[in-house]
C-alpha cells in the first residue's frame, strides 16, 4: 500500500493508463488479425480496406506511446508486404 497520497495518485493514473493501453493494443492486434485472416483467404479488396484500419490504429497507438514507433513501423511493413506477395502471386482477373 502507498504511504504518501502523491504515490497514492500514481496507482490511481497508472491503473487508468494500463487499463487505456490495454484496450489501445488489443484493437490494434484485433485488427492484424483481421487482415492476416483476410490475406489467407484470398479476400485482397477487403484485406485492402482492413489494412487502412490497421495501419490507422497502429500510428495511433504509436502516437499514444502504447507502443513504440519502431514497433509500429515493423507490423506496418511486415502486412503490407504479406498483401503485395498475396496480389503477386494471384492471377489478376
Amino acid at each position: 500500500m502507498p504511504t504518501h497520497a502523491s504515490s497514492a495518485k500514481r496507482v490511481r493514473s497508472s491503473e487508468r493508463k494500463r487499463l487505456r493501453n490495454r484496450m489501445v493494443r488489443s484493437a490494434t492486434r484485433t485488427y492484424i488479425q483481421q487482415v492476416r485472416r483476410l490475406i489467407g483467404e484470398k479476400r485482397l479488396e477487403e484485406a485492402e480496406a482492413a489494412i487502412v484500419r490497421a495501419i490507422s490504429s497502429l500510428d495511433k497507438a504509436a502516437e499514444k506511446g502504447v507502443i513504440h514507433k519502431n514497433n509500429a513501423a515493423r507490423h506496418k511493413s511486415r502486412l503490407v508486404r504479406e498483401l503485395n506477395q498475396a496480389k503477386k502471386a494471384t492471377p489478376s482477373q
